[in-house]
């Protein structure tokens, strides 16, 4: 009996042997560690992979869009403004720069680029003021706001086509409704109507294109008051600030990268305006309306000199490229670089 329990005395005091330790314990301070197996490796080593695929088939067909109405379009362009080409058949002959000398020499087309500079400059001018002190009007408290947004907005809802046609039979001399009403205060407008003087057709457009497009502006602008802290506006009140006061140091640099926003795609659009014009008036009378877009499609469609046409077109390509550049280099440079700052503070 005692040598029995002296040796299970022994053997409980013995240390246990590794065949017989638990291997899944963990020991206390150290994490169990399974090593990778080929799986999960893969899987991980198909990461990048896996998501520069799922990019490229969401990204592809918009490129693809991309290309066959932009891409393809502009080259077409380019190739034929080197030809002299009537638009049916062969390419009639080679004719270079020729093109470009012909119409950056003619007089029309430098009068059209005129009235499209006349126009981004008027646009600004006028819808820029306008459209911010209605939009600070409509940012108050008032009954009927929503309406009020609504039938502001309505106009550029309307599609270009269908809001020149409603001027264009405003203007109708002696009959049409701007006649009327000024006949009934006793005024008298041009004999040929607002569109047909040639002093007349380009305020008369700009005006059109002002009722056209101001809703848009206030809007943006409307949607850019709504970021403006009201704290800010509570401080400046504490400090005796008049409102006035509060309008020029708070809210309109608060908007300044809306309306800078908004200042730019007005310029694009006038350069590239052309339906409008061409509903009504066709450029006319005597091209005092025309834009560099009239004058391509009156020299393809008209006249049939598809070869100046499409290098009037690459033209105002370039036009448009070059501003759009030098405005986001001098003007939109401040937000590009504030959010860039903003960026890095975050990632911090």
């Amino acid at each position: 009996m005692i040598d029995v329990a002296d040796e299970a005395t022994a053997q409980m005091g013995a240390p246990a042997s590794p065949a017989t330790s638990n291997p899944t314990v963990p020991v206390a301070g150290r994490a169990s560690a399974r090593p990778a197996t080929g799986r999960s490796a893969g899987r991980r080593g198909s990461g990048p992979f896996r998501k520069g695929l799922e990019i490229t088939l969401f990204v592809a067909p918009a490129l693809a869009l991309l290309g066959l109405f932009v891409v393809v379009p502009i080259a077409r362009a380019v190739q034929i403004s080197f030809f002299k080409w009537k638009g049916y058949g062969d390419f009639e002959r080679f004719v270079g720069l020729d093109n470009y000398r012909r119409v950056l020499e003619n007089p029309e087309f430098i009068e059209a680029f005129q009235h499209n500079m006349i126009i981004v400059v008027a646009s600004i001018a006028i819808q820029l003021p306008l459209g911010l002190a209605i939009a600070l009007l409509l940012n108050r408290k008032m009954r009927g706001q929503g309406i009020l947004r609504t039938i502001i907005f309505v106009p550029y809802v309307l599609s270009e086509v269908i809001a020149g046609v409603i001027w264009y039979q405003m203007f109708v001399p002696n009959e049409g409704i701007i006649d009327t009403v000024l006949s009934s205060v006793g005024l008298s407008g041009p004999k040929q109507g607002f569109t047909g003087s040639l002093e007349w057709a380009l305020p008369a457009v700009i005006a059109v294109l002002t009722w056209k497009y101001l809703g848009m502006a206030i809007i943006l602008f409307l949607a850019g008051l709504q970021g403006v802290p009201e704290e800010l506006y509570e401080a400046a009140q504490l400090d005796g600030a008049s409102w006035w006061q509060i309008q020029r140091r708070v809210t309109i640099p608060m908007l300044g990268p809306t309306l800078r926003t908004w200042a730019f795609l007005s310029m694009i659009g006038s350069l590239q305006l052309f339906d409008m014009v061409w509903v009504l008036t066709g450029g006319g009378p005597a091209n005092a309306t025309s834009t560099m877009a009239t004058f391509l499609v009156q020299q393809g469609t008209q006249r049939s000199n598809y070869g100046i046409a499409s290098a009037a077109s690459v033209i105002l390509f370039i036009v448009a490229l070059v501003m759009a550049l030098l405005y986001q280099r001098f003007i939109m440079n401040r937000d590009n670089t504030a959010t860039v700052v903003r960026r890095k503070k975050v990632s911090r």
